[in-house]
């Protein structure tokens, strides 16, 4: 099968346009549409159904489609080691990780990255779902709980546990609950049990849930919950990480806390040895590293 036709329509499959297409790879729309048809001729198939508004794939083009997509991918991959032979850090990296986790501790912490590796580009992909590394979904994955996939470098970064937390103003003015009963009083702030979420904190949920507590404010990530305990809203069950940055959060009820989420860093094994995961990775446990530090110190 003629690779420049693969390309060509991958261009094509990709942009929906023999228009955008050809801009994209700096042909005209008739040397496109001349590859395709020579392309669906080879294949004695018809890889487009064309109307009005565009191109639409075919069943036969769908599976093409999906193998040059996979074909790019690998191409991705390799074209990012090679760049990572050399010993300069740049260029982009694609990492994901949960909403929370994301948005409360490594977002603020980037600064640091940058200040090292002013040329590297990070692209944050926040979102509950588990993207697929080995198919290249992205560079680099935080997560909260170990990795089943294949093929992969994983590394336990540390552990985290769901607590519960008041603002200090909040407390001040409407006291510290001394039993999980004395929630009653209180506006309970939670991601709702049936929300994507690590099981342990859908258990600690479950469990403060069957106290009957009758005011309550559910959110679907630990990014709202925090915004609503800093606002008074209520008291709120958080990662304890959030407590690190958060001088004025006052944990609540010590005794209430859910079993212990492992934090671990993945990565392709294609990638064992690019430069840009080499420095995220350090980047990462330095950070960590700190925030042990600074637990202890203010213990």
């Amino acid at each position: 099968m003629d690779w420049d036709k693969l390309r060509i329509f991958h261009a094509v499959a990709d942009a929906g346009s023999l228009t955008h297409a050809g801009d994209t790879l700096h042909l005209s729309q008739s040397a496109v549409s001349r590859q395709i048809r020579a392309l669906e001729e080879s294949l004695n198939t018809t890889l487009f159904h064309r109307h009005a508004r565009g191109l639409i794939l075919t069943e036969q083009g769908e599976l093409l489609f999906d193998a040059t997509r996979a074909m790019s991918k690998r191409l991705d991959a390799a074209s990012a080691r090679i760049r990572d032979s050399e010993e300069e850090v740049f260029g982009q990296l694609r990492v994901t990780t949960t909403i929370g986790f994301g948005s409360l501790w490594l977002a603020p912490r980037l600064s640091t990255l940058y200040a090292d590796y002013p040329d590297l580009n990070i692209d944050l992909m926040l979102e509950e779902r588990v993207l697929d590394l080995p198919m290249r979904e992205a560079d680099v994955a935080i997560r909260m709980k170990e990795p089943s996939q294949a093929d992969l470098v994983r590394r336990r970064l540390m552990s985290v546990r769901m607590r519960l937390y008041a603002n200090q103003a909040y407390l001040a003015a409407h006291g510290t609950p001394q039993t999980i009963e004395d929630l009653r009083e209180h506006r309970l702030l939670c991601q709702n049990v049936g929300s994507t979420q690590v099981s342990a904190g859908a258990t600690l949920v479950r469990e403060l849930m069957s106290y009957d507590l009758p005011k309550l404010l559910t959110v679907n990530n630990y990014f709202g919950v925090l915004q609503g305990v800093n606002f008074g809203l209520g008291i709120g069950m958080l990662p304890d990480y959030t407590a690190i940055d958060q001088p004025n959060l006052v944990r609540v009820l010590p005794e209430v806390e859910s079993n212990i989420v492992p934090v671990f860093l993945a990565y392709p094994e294609e990638l064992r040895h690019s430069k840009r995961i080499e420095a995220f990775r350090d980047f990462v446990m330095s950070e960590i590293n700190a925030q042990k530090q600074k637990a202890q110190t203010t213990a």
